[in-house]
């Protein structure tokens, strides 16, 4: 079946957090097993140059949610990010206003989002949701606990460590018990319900999101069933003996943890597990041919939470290759083709499009939509995609074509100094060219800068007339 013949498909869209590049068995991890990840990357399409819009999550889910690139309000780093504008519609609203119902389940960090704002799920389109408010929380929600009595026992600083705050379900707070992961995938499969006849996929698609916490650091805080089962010592959370929150962030991420890499690898394990739990409830309703499922991560992996980016430079926070390029699935059997794999340059920013076009949809008008409709490429995985990509973080950017990636740090920033001596992640320094079509190789020795001037200089003008739409849009 053709895309163009194909009905309105259901939409499971499966974002997680911090996923390793390599940390995949399809990819040849040596102690990664991914075998649902693996099983839909053969049932479908793999994007080997797949990007988001950030190497880190808040203006990456803001772009994502937009299709739009976050720099067009401001939205650059950490401490500027936000939920797009109130008047630009975003995905669930353009999804429902097509027929779409819409769930969302996990965590929600666009920036410093408060109950009740706009950036809250129940407040951009979708009818049903159970979320986590992470921007209270450094980024992050607590794996088991989520609740008054926890915030309660542990005291305010532990919950603005570790969010264990209450949940939101459809805007109203809810104690949860349970591996957030496993209840995120609970709560996904009962919305996308049970496939017994009373709505059809052509009468009442559905788009379900699913922002997992997996498998963003702190990973130890696992069950006892399953550290068990690992042979796994239990690890506290916050010590507020320590003289400060710094000092034991420091021993609890790379290279201090005993067990890091273990305890990561447990909860991507089980966000697979679960991811596969869903696909075989499509299976079992009848569902799978009749939905379009895509799986990314909201940035690349964090080494510092033993992330392996493999092969590719760099981490979280850098734009290196290992902080932008991130495992980007397609799969929708009998329309994508399985097993198929394309070279092709795209971005987070072309699911809204896609969707879009999928489901019927408008899109609006008023507002500049930077992503492209994948569709082309799943006719034919040698067509071309973007012809170049941009990235920017107000101290840092980069320009990805297929050729070429031309990438600056400012000297001495002081963004630079704090990731180093936090997140151990050195982001670089100055400006660099490579070859980046014929190799991911990003160091020193593969910069060509010098002897390709034409090129930094082409990209250069690139990235300032990219810049400059930027801030007219602003």
């Amino acid at each position: 079946m053709t895309v163009a013949s194909a009905p309105r498909p259901s939409i499971l869209l499966i974002l997680s957090d911090d996923h390793g590049y390599g940390d995949r068995s399809l990819r040849g991890s040596a102690d990664a097993r991914t075998p649902h990840l693996d099983r839909l990357a053969r049932s479908g399409m793999s994007f080997e140059n797949g990007y988001v819009s950030a190497p880190i999550c808040s203006p990456s889910r803001a772009g994502l949610i937009a299709g739009a690139h976050q720099q067009r309000w401001g939205a650059r780093w950490f401490d500027t990010s936000a939920f797009p504008p109130a008047d630009r519609p975003v995905m669930p609203e353009i999804l429902g206003a097509a027929g779409y119902r819409t769930g969302y389940f996990g965590k929600v960090h666009y920036g410093p989002e408060r109950p009740g704002d706009r950036a809250c799920p129940d407040r951009h389109g979708f009818d049903t949701s159970l979320y986590g408010l992470a921007g209270q929380s450094f980024g992050r929600l607590h794996y088991l606990q989520h609740s008054a009595d926890a915030v309660r026992e542990r005291g305010e600083e532990a919950s603005r460590v570790h969010g264990v705050q209450p949940l939101y379900q459809d805007g109203v707070e809810v104690d949860v018990t349970g591996h957030l992961t496993v209840t995120l995938a609970d709560r996904a499969i009962d919305f996308m319900g049970p496939g017994d006849g009373s709505r059809t996929p052509q009468e009442d698609p559905f788009f379900c999101m699913v922002a997992f916490n997996a498998v963003h650091n702190f990973a130890w805080q696992l069950p006892q069933d399953e550290l068990d089962a690992r042979a796994l010592p239990a690890h506290d959370d916050f010590d507020p003996q320590l003289a400060t929150y710094a000092d034991w962030y420091d021993g609890a991420i790379s290279p201090h943890l005993e067990n890091g890499r273990a305890y990561y690898l447990a909860q991507l394990e089980i966000m697979d597990r679960e991811i596969g739990r869903m696909l075989d409830h499509l299976e079992a309703t009848g569902r799978r041919e009749s939905t379009l499922v895509v799986y990314l991560t909201d940035n690349g992996g964090s080494t510092c939470n033993y992330g392996d980016n493999t092969p590719l430079d760099g981490t979280k926070y850098s734009l290196y290759e290992g902080g932008v390029r991130v495992p980007y699935l397609v799969s929708w059997p009998g329309t994508v083709p399985a097993g198929q794999s394309s070279e092709a340059l795209v971005s987070s920013l072309d699911l809204l499009p896609t969707f879009a076009a999928l489901a019927g949809a408008e899109l609006p008008a008023e507002h500049p939509v930077d992503g492209r409709d994948l569709r082309p490429l799943w006719e034919d995985p040698a067509a071309p995609g973007h012809a170049a990509l941009h990235f920017d973080t107000g101290f840092q950017w980069a320009v990805r074509t297929p050729r070429w990636k031309l990438r600056w740090v400012a000297p001495d920033t002081p963004y630079r100094a704090g990731l180093r001596d936090v997140e151990h992640t050195d982001i670089g320094s100055g400006l660099s060219l490579v070859p980046i079509g014929e190799s991911s190789d990003e160091s020193a020795a593969a910069d060509v800068s010098v002897a390709h001037p034409e090129a930094v200089a082409e990209l250069r003008a690139l990235h300032e007339a990219w810049e400059a739409q930027m801030v007219q849009a602003g």
